[in-house]
């Protein structure tokens, strides 16, 4: 139960409207073919070393921690917070998941999460689904636990302190992998994308800190085992359950999301690149809603609450995979 305490502290009370705004998912259409396939491979090589380094290291225990992670980093994604200048902006999670499960797992759980919004909800292209995993998942957990790792052993409050930290950068290196990923393509120049995204993001990443703060703070307070080391931690299944219940939680909450747009969407329509974004081909539960319940606060929460759900089952089978394959003979 705590854990939705946690949750009712961590989200802000003006929020409002619903969810959908691209944040850094990058839609089809602002990024040329080259970026794109470079991203892909950037992604595949960065996701490569993240399965070759995690295999066999969760127990049988410790694989559900993978989705409950992904199922609450989902679910906060769909709060977007209001910010200055008529923008928005949300939990990123990519620093919060390294620092609590590892960099490599950690990895993994974003590409799950990035995954299956591009896949099932068309939020972020699909031909630039590489580059939407890189800039939000694999870039944020690598900045974010490299300067975490640093103070490890330190005293809790340095750890929190550090952790806030390393999450701001880590919103400031994904709005810079995407200001150049921008530039590269010709969408917009660099002297002028670069400094409207850090700057949006600039704002959007102290939020980031506050709600991963928030989040290790509770965590150490009552589970300092699963910040200790991954390989000594151990998790209960009643953890696990609080864990899902406080993801869909949030998704309760997701109808009240502010309805300002986000920060790359904010930049496109400030430096007129907005509408070179392209719809998806398909449509399943776009804009994070179940087509036959319209536009409603219904919908919203029964698409996120199948959502959260899913990307945790997405998350627990990769590592049972990889738990398999490690397993000898």
């Amino acid at each position: 139960m705590n854990w939705i305490f946690l949750v009712a502290s961590t989200v802000p009370t003006m929020l409002r409207a619903v969810p959908g705004d691209p944040a850094l998912h990058i839609p089809d259409g602002f990024l040329n073919l080259p970026i794109s396939l470079l991203g892909w491979i950037l992604t595949a090589i960065l996701l490569a070393v993240a399965v070759r380094r995690t295999e066999g290291e969760f127990s049988e225990r410790q694989i559900p921690l993978m989705g409950v992670m992904a199922a609450f980093i989902f679910a906060a994604q769909m709060i977007n917070f209001p910010v200055a200048g008529g923008t928005s902006g949300h939990l990123l999670g990519g620093a919060l998941a390294a620092i609590s499960l590892g960099p490599w797992a950690g990895m993994l759980v974003m590409a799950s999460v990035v995954g299956v919004q591009g896949l099932l909800f068309q939020d972020g292209g699909l031909v630039v689904m590489g580059a939407n995993i890189l800039n939000m998942g694999l870039l944020t957990a690598l900045i974010g636990y490299g300067l975490y790792r640093g103070v490890l052993g330190q005293s809790r409050g340095v750890r929190l302190a550090v952790a806030g930290v390393a999450a701001w950068l880590s919103v400031m290196a994904g709005a810079l992998g995407t200001s150049l990923q921008l530039w590269l393509s010709g969408t917009a120049r660099l002297d002028v994308v670069m400094p409207a995204m850090l700057g949006v993001h600039a704002l959007i990443g102290i939020g980031e800190a506050l709600i991963t703060v928030a989040a290790l703070a509770f965590i150490l307070r009552t589970r300092p085992d699963l910040l200790a080391g991954t390989a000594e931690a151990r998790a209960g299944r009643g953890w696990v359950v609080a864990g899902l219940a406080a993801a869909l939680v949030v998704v309760l909450l997701s109808p009240f999301a502010s309805a300002n747009p986000d920060g790359l969407e904010r930049v496109a329509m400030d430096l007129g690149f907005i509408g070179q974004g392209a719809d998806a081909p398909y449509q399943i539960l776009p804009d994070y809603a179940v087509p036959f319940l319209g536009e409603t606060a219904l919908s919203t929460v029964v698409a996120g609450a199948a959502g959260a759900l899913i990307v945790a089952a997405v998350a627990v089978v990769i590592m049972r995979m990889l738990r398999r394959s490690a397993s000898p003979a």
